[in-house]
């Protein structure tokens, strides 16, 4: 630590400091500028200040020896660069509570208080530069960036979701249902319409069997039906190649989700607190609560959620307590640096405590800030320490050495990143809960309706039986054996091809074994003279002879 000081002080030295404030390599004289900067190093050197400061790690903190306060974290480095470059010595003073600012936007038992009533000569802090705070106080010069991020429990799964609906949005399901549900209708229409222009023999497509070429279609299965007309044909191939592309992207889109996809989180921008209603906690008297309770900020629409409960500000001893909070479902808010070494912190410990690789990530920091503002020390009004101090302060900024300060004690790596690139991806119920939802679901729906078909046939049976159709009944069930039966797109029993009735000569003589394609066949001759081919059934067939 000592050494690090003393090596940013010596850049700072034989530099680029030292020629502001003197003129020893030139004989021009010095300018009224220059002039009462030296007065003011004169001034200045061997005095005494009271620095005013307060419990923001990493970038300020304050320590306790012997009743004596300590001063710490990048802006007291900051400050000892200055204390040996002009010469002064110091003590620390810190407001009666830890705020930046008054919790209601008043001064009292702030750090802004105390330089404002001018109990300090400066605030050796990283304040952000707020309009408000400037009719207070006189703010240095930019010493950084401050970026406030939204740090939350790591989620189980991506918001994107997971399962069999991950691969496409939820409005891309209700497309494809009302297809499904839509198309069906749509071949009954088309198909009765064309029986009515065109008069020939294909009847049209009732809406039942519709319905069932389109979900037999729609996972991948057969159908029974054999349109003739080409406008059927082509509503059929239309349904099929849809069929065939949604397919293709959903396995396509789902192999990716699984193995490839972005983890993603629910809370990415501060609308998405307003919005999904997260509950979230900030720092007490912070400028947090000063921005969100603005009726001039853009975020001043959170100011509801602290009216309605769903935020709130407190005050800890030390960060790590808000990790409480986090674990049980509140989104922190806080400065960037201040979380990655609350989040680095916590994987050290789990380290230590042998914690497996894959549980020490708990939290996730979302990937959009919150705000950002620009950030530096605070003087009171018409304060010749400004003039002063800020041409040092510039230096450093644009040296790199403030934000070399502010990330030394981190590890060049993103810490706990939101995607942890896992390799070994295994699929967890969650992501087969769908399958397991369909199986209840289709058992559900199957026990339904065999209820409500033997609820049916009971009342049909008792109905017709008191009315005596019993004989209709029995007509009719003959007509459709008797169309079964001849149907010409079955293949004919064994017994109609060798039986005593058998359309075909039977003649041992007149009969010959042809091989086809690696088959067996009878060359046979019909009644009306024509030639046939019959298959010879094999031995194995008679495995599947059913008995009437």
């Amino acid at each position: 630590m000592a050494g690090m000081e003393l090596i940013i002080s010596s850049i700072c030295n034989a530099t680029f400091c030292e020629a502001v404030y003197d003129n020893n390599f030139t004989d021009t004289p010095l300018t009224k500028h220059q002039e009462e900067l030296m007065g003011t190093k004169n001034e200045l050197n061997g005095k005494h200040l009271k620095i005013g400061t307060y419990d923001n790690y990493p970038l300020s903190w304050v320590t306790t020896d012997n009743g004596t306060l300590t001063g710490n974290g990048v802006a007291f480095v900051v400050l000892d660069i200055l204390r040996e470059r002009f010469n002064f010595t110091f003590e620390v003073v810190t407001p009666a509570k830890n705020y930046e600012i008054g919790v209601r936007g008043d001064l009292e038992d702030s750090l802004i208080g105390l330089v404002n009533s001018s109990e300090v000569d400066m605030a050796a802090a990283f304040l952000p530069i707020v309009n408000k705070y400037q009719q207070y106080v006189d703010f240095s010069s930019i010493l950084d960036e401050g970026t406030w991020m939204m740090m939350l429990k790591r989620p189980k799964e991506s918001a994107a979701g997971s399962g069999l609906l991950a691969p496409f949005e939820i409005h891309v399901w209700y497309l494809i249902l009302a297809a499904v549900l839509s198309y069906g209708p749509c071949i009954t229409f088309l198909t009765y319409l064309r029986s009515k222009l065109v008069k020939d023999e294909e009847k049209h497509i009732s809406l039942s069997p519709s319905f069932w070429f389109v979900y037999g279609a729609f996972i991948k299965q057969g159908t029974t039906l054999a349109p003739e007309a080409n406008t059927t044909r082509i509503l059929f191939t239309t349904w099929w190649l849809f069929i065939i592309l949604l397919s293709a992207f959903y396995t396509a889109n789902l192999t990716a989700f699984l193995t490839l996809s972005k983890f993603t989180l629910d809370v990415e921008y501060p609308e998405d607190l307003y919005k999904k209603n997260y509950r979230w906690v900030a720092p007490e008297g912070s400028t947090v609560q000063y921005v969100v309770n603005d009726p001039e900020s853009i975020l001043y629409y959170l100011s509801r959620m602290v009216t309605n409960g769903r935020a709130e500000f407190r005050s800890v001893n030390v960060d790590r307590q808000y990790l409480q909070f986090v674990s049980g479902g509140a989104v922190l808010v806080k400065e960037q640096t201040a979380i990655d070494h609350l989040m680095f912190e916590d994987y050290m410990r789990k380290s230590k405590e042998g914690v497996t690789e894959v549980k020490r990530c708990t939290y996730v920091v979302a990937p959009n800030p919150f705000m950002e503002k620009l950030r530096g020390f605070a003087y009171p009004k018409n304060s010749k320490l400004k003039k002063l101090f800020d041409s040092v302060l510039t230096y450093l900024l644009q040296s790199g050495i403030v934000k070399f300060l502010e990330h030394r004690d981190l590890p060049s790596t993103k810490i706990c990143p939101l995607d942890l690139q896992s390799k070994d991806r295994k699929l967890r119920n969650g992501d087969l809960s769908m399958t397991y939802m369909i199986m209840i679901v289709g058992l559900a729906a199957a026990i339904a309706v065999f209820v409500g078909e033997m609820i049916i046939r009971h009342y049909v049976r008792i109905k017709i039986r008191s009315r005596g159709n019993r004989k209709i009944k029995t007509a009719k069930t003959s007509k459709r054996r008797s169309l079964k039966a001849h149907d010409e797109t079955r293949p004919p029993p064994y017994e109609s091809l060798f039986g005593q009735n058998s359309r075909y000569k039977m003649n041992e003589k007149l009969m010959k074994a042809k091989i086809i394609n690696g088959r067996e066949y009878w060359v046979v001759g019909t009644v009306s003279g024509d030639t046939r081919l019959i298959p010879v059934r094999t031995p194995s067939a008679l495995l599947y002879q059913r008995d009437k």
